[in-house]
């Protein structure tokens, strides 16, 4: 194992440390909150730079600073075209994209972002939106996460307020996604093909490769886009 001599570690530390403050003061707070793919991969990069060069002996304190000015000159930079011209903002830091409109799933868009059902629903849930039907709009934001606008009806409204009696709450099941029927889930909520096709039935489907996604829910019944239709509810 090599031995490290901790002097020359302790100076490349200090004046990394001072210079990443520097550049982060220069380039904004964006860097941190890593708002933009760009900044993610800025970030890594500082990181590695510093990381690289701190344990290797023949890369002396002048590499060090070299590389974080250049690199930092280079993010400035970015952030003042950015700033500047709507171009470039919208090559640097990207464009939102709707990937539900007036409730209809958009499913080009979805494959544009390389997203599938799956990874929408999980984002929807984590932003406390537990069914597709409850969105209105739903854009998909530079840095990854979703804004998202829900119909009215869905739109919170305490009990609390309206001095209403607590209801069951039930959790929305997608019983068809892909135009795949997921037969353990239907299996789970005690129903069988012939159901599905009864709910099914109201909406001219015979094919369950016509349908995008079809989701269950006690109480409110289901809901079902086709690839090629609006989206429909009960």
């Amino acid at each position: 194992m090599p031995e490290i001599h901790l002097g020359p570690v302790t100076l490349k530390l200090i004046v990394g440390f001072f210079l990443l403050f520097v550049i982060v003061r220069f380039a904004g707070r964006k860097i941190i909150k890593q708002i933009t793919p760009f900044t993610f991969i800025a970030s890594i990069v500082f990181g590695e730079l510093l990381g690289n060069a701190l344990y290797e002996p023949k890369v002396g304190l002048s590499y060090i600073i070299y590389s974080i000015c250049l690199w930092g000159v280079l993010l400035v930079i970015i952030e003042y075209l950015g700033q500047k011209s709507l171009f470039f903002r919208g090559i640097f830091e990207g464009k939102p994209s709707a990937l539900i409109k007036n409730g209809v799933l958009d499913l080009q868009a979805l494959k544009k972002n390389r997203m599938n059902i799956n990874q929408l629903q999980s984002l929807l849930r984590q932003s406390e939106t537990f069914s597709i039907r409850e969105v209105a709009f739903c854009y998909l934001e530079a840095d990854g996460s979703l804004s998202i606008l829900k119909k009215s009806r869905y739109q919170k409204t305490t009990g609390e307020d309206l001095n209403l009696p607590d209801k069951p709450v039930y959790v929305p099941v997608t019983i068809i996604r892909d135009g795949k029927v997921l037969w353990d889930e239907i299996k789970d909520l005690g129903f069988d093909e012939s159901w599905l096709r009864a709910q099914l039935e109201p909406y001219h489907i015979t094919d369950y490769k016509d349908v995008l996604i079809a989701e269950w829910q006690e109480g409110d019944g289901i809901y079902v886009q086709t690839y090629d239709k609006d989206a429909s509810g009960r």
